[in-house]
Protein backbone atom coordinates (compact mmCIF):
# COMPACT_ATOMS: atom_id res chain seq x y z
CA UNK A 1 0.00 0.00 0.00
CA UNK A 2 2.80 2.15 0.69
CA UNK A 3 3.74 2.83 -3.06
CA UNK A 4 0.43 4.09 -3.76
CA UNK A 5 0.61 6.75 -0.85
CA UNK A 6 2.23 9.26 -2.97
CA UNK A 7 1.57 10.71 -5.89
CA UNK A 8 2.44 8.92 -9.20
CA UNK A 9 3.88 11.38 -12.22
CA UNK A 10 3.58 8.70 -14.80
CA UNK A 11 0.07 7.65 -13.75
CA UNK A 12 -0.53 11.29 -13.05
CA UNK A 13 0.55 11.68 -16.63
CA UNK A 14 -0.95 8.67 -17.96
CA UNK A 15 -4.77 9.71 -16.19
CA UNK A 16 -4.77 13.16 -17.64
CA UNK A 17 -3.96 11.58 -21.16
CA UNK A 18 -6.63 8.39 -21.38
CA UNK A 19 -9.23 10.97 -19.47
CA UNK A 20 -9.06 14.02 -20.28
CA UNK A 21 -7.78 13.18 -24.09
CA UNK A 22 -10.41 10.56 -24.41
CA UNK A 23 -12.78 12.74 -23.51
CA UNK A 24 -11.54 15.41 -26.38
CA UNK A 25 -11.49 12.84 -28.82
CA UNK A 26 -15.17 11.40 -28.15
CA UNK A 27 -16.23 15.50 -28.46
CA UNK A 28 -14.85 15.50 -32.14
CA UNK A 29 -16.48 12.46 -32.70
CA UNK A 30 -19.59 13.78 -31.58
CA UNK A 31 -19.18 16.91 -33.69
CA UNK A 32 -18.49 15.19 -37.14
CA UNK A 33 -21.61 12.34 -36.07
CA UNK A 34 -23.74 15.05 -35.54
CA UNK A 35 -24.55 15.20 -39.30
CA UNK A 36 -24.78 11.72 -39.96
CA UNK A 37 -27.06 10.59 -37.40
CA UNK A 38 -28.31 11.52 -33.77
CA UNK A 39 -28.13 7.78 -32.93
CA UNK A 40 -24.35 7.54 -33.98
CA UNK A 41 -23.55 10.74 -31.33
CA UNK A 42 -25.84 9.21 -28.85
CA UNK A 43 -23.86 6.20 -27.37
CA UNK A 44 -20.80 8.81 -27.94
CA UNK A 45 -22.44 11.28 -25.13
CA UNK A 46 -23.11 8.36 -23.16
CA UNK A 47 -19.41 8.01 -23.19
CA UNK A 48 -18.24 11.58 -22.66
CA UNK A 49 -20.51 11.65 -19.94
CA UNK A 50 -18.53 8.86 -18.19
CA UNK A 51 -15.37 10.11 -18.70
CA UNK A 52 -16.83 13.48 -17.18
CA UNK A 53 -17.11 11.15 -13.96
CA UNK A 54 -13.34 10.14 -14.19
CA UNK A 55 -12.56 14.18 -14.84
CA UNK A 56 -14.53 14.84 -11.54
CA UNK A 57 -12.66 12.21 -9.56
CA UNK A 58 -9.38 13.53 -11.16
CA UNK A 59 -10.71 17.02 -10.20
CA UNK A 60 -11.47 15.74 -6.11
CA UNK A 61 -8.20 14.20 -5.71
CA UNK A 62 -6.45 17.67 -7.26
CA UNK A 63 -8.63 19.37 -4.24
CA UNK A 64 -6.86 17.06 -1.99
CA UNK A 65 -3.70 17.81 -3.53
CA UNK A 66 -2.64 14.10 -3.72
CA UNK A 67 -2.21 13.77 -7.50
CA UNK A 68 0.70 15.93 -8.44
CA UNK A 69 2.97 16.30 -5.64
CA UNK A 70 3.39 20.22 -6.52
CA UNK A 71 0.39 22.38 -5.36
CA UNK A 72 0.41 24.22 -8.40
CA UNK A 73 0.04 21.16 -10.61
CA UNK A 74 -2.72 20.36 -8.60
CA UNK A 75 -4.67 23.45 -8.92
CA UNK A 76 -3.86 23.94 -12.57
CA UNK A 77 -5.64 20.26 -13.60
CA UNK A 78 -7.99 20.81 -10.82
CA UNK A 79 -8.97 24.44 -12.38
CA UNK A 80 -9.13 23.03 -15.62
CA UNK A 81 -11.04 19.90 -14.88
CA UNK A 82 -13.70 22.10 -12.88
CA UNK A 83 -14.04 24.05 -16.39
CA UNK A 84 -15.24 20.60 -17.58
CA UNK A 85 -17.15 19.42 -14.86
CA UNK A 86 -18.80 22.86 -14.77
CA UNK A 87 -17.32 22.82 -11.10
CA UNK A 88 -15.55 26.11 -8.98
CA UNK A 89 -12.33 24.57 -8.29
CA UNK A 90 -11.24 27.15 -5.28
CA UNK A 91 -14.77 27.53 -4.28
CA UNK A 92 -15.30 23.25 -4.00
CA UNK A 93 -11.52 22.84 -2.88
CA UNK A 94 -12.63 24.66 0.48
CA UNK A 95 -16.23 23.28 0.82
CA UNK A 96 -14.97 19.63 0.83
CA UNK A 97 -12.06 20.45 3.08
CA UNK A 98 -14.90 21.54 5.86
CA UNK A 99 -16.79 18.60 4.71
CA UNK A 100 -13.70 16.13 5.66
CA UNK A 101 -13.78 18.14 8.88
CA UNK A 102 -16.87 17.89 9.97
CA UNK A 103 -18.82 14.85 8.43
CA UNK A 104 -19.93 12.50 11.35
CA UNK A 105 -19.45 15.25 13.90
CA UNK A 106 -22.90 15.50 15.16
CA UNK A 107 -21.67 18.98 17.08
CA UNK A 108 -20.70 20.74 14.07
CA UNK A 109 -23.21 19.12 11.53
CA UNK A 110 -24.89 21.31 8.29
CA UNK A 111 -21.81 21.63 6.45
CA UNK A 112 -20.97 19.78 3.26
CA UNK A 113 -23.07 16.83 4.90
CA UNK A 114 -26.00 14.41 4.63
CA UNK A 115 -28.83 15.60 6.86
CA UNK A 116 -28.16 13.28 9.95
CA UNK A 117 -30.63 13.20 13.25
CA UNK A 118 -29.56 11.40 16.81
CA UNK A 119 -32.56 8.84 17.21
CA UNK A 120 -33.43 11.36 19.98
CA UNK A 121 -33.62 14.05 18.06
CA UNK A 122 -35.63 12.32 15.48
CA UNK A 123 -38.21 11.12 18.30
CA UNK A 124 -38.89 14.62 19.42
CA UNK A 125 -38.83 16.00 16.02
CA UNK A 126 -42.36 16.90 14.75
CA UNK A 127 -44.27 14.79 12.17
CA UNK A 128 -43.23 17.35 9.68
CA UNK A 129 -39.52 17.43 10.32
CA UNK A 130 -39.57 13.11 10.54
CA UNK A 131 -41.32 13.04 7.16
CA UNK A 132 -38.75 15.53 5.53
CA UNK A 133 -36.06 13.24 6.88
CA UNK A 134 -37.19 10.10 5.80
CA UNK A 135 -37.59 11.92 2.68
CA UNK A 136 -34.24 13.09 2.39
CA UNK A 137 -32.96 10.55 3.16
CA UNK A 138 -34.70 8.21 0.90
CA UNK A 139 -32.34 6.42 -1.74
CA UNK A 140 -33.83 8.11 -4.34
CA UNK A 141 -33.39 11.77 -3.22
CA UNK A 142 -29.98 11.07 -1.96
CA UNK A 143 -28.50 9.73 -4.72
CA UNK A 144 -30.29 11.11 -7.73
CA UNK A 145 -32.29 14.54 -7.04
CA UNK A 146 -29.84 15.67 -4.26
CA UNK A 147 -26.91 15.30 -6.38
CA UNK A 148 -28.36 17.21 -9.33
CA UNK A 149 -29.75 19.27 -7.55
CA UNK A 150 -26.47 20.51 -6.09
CA UNK A 151 -24.28 20.05 -9.10
CA UNK A 152 -26.54 21.90 -11.91
CA UNK A 153 -28.22 24.28 -8.98
CA UNK A 154 -25.86 24.57 -5.73
CA UNK A 155 -22.83 24.99 -7.52
CA UNK A 156 -23.71 28.11 -10.12
CA UNK A 157 -23.69 30.01 -7.19
CA UNK A 158 -20.68 31.39 -4.98
CA UNK A 159 -21.18 31.18 -0.91
CA UNK A 160 -21.63 33.11 1.46
CA UNK A 161 -18.17 32.13 2.73
CA UNK A 162 -16.71 32.63 -0.31
CA UNK A 163 -13.43 34.38 -1.08
CA UNK A 164 -12.83 36.80 -3.43
CA UNK A 165 -11.00 33.91 -5.27
CA UNK A 166 -13.95 31.55 -4.94
CA UNK A 167 -16.04 33.98 -6.30
CA UNK A 168 -13.81 34.63 -9.32
CA UNK A 169 -13.48 31.27 -10.20
CA UNK A 170 -17.27 31.51 -11.32
CA UNK A 171 -16.41 33.74 -13.55
CA UNK A 172 -18.85 36.51 -11.72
Amino acid sequence: MARYQRPSLGRALWQILNTHGSYVVVWCLMYRTLGVSWWLTLPLAILAGSLLVRIFIIFHDCGHGSFFASRTANSVLGFVSGVLTFTPYYQWRGDHALHHKTAGDLDRRGIGDVWTMTVQEYLEASRWKRFAYRLARNPFVLFVLAPLFLFVVMQRFPSTRATDRERRSYGG
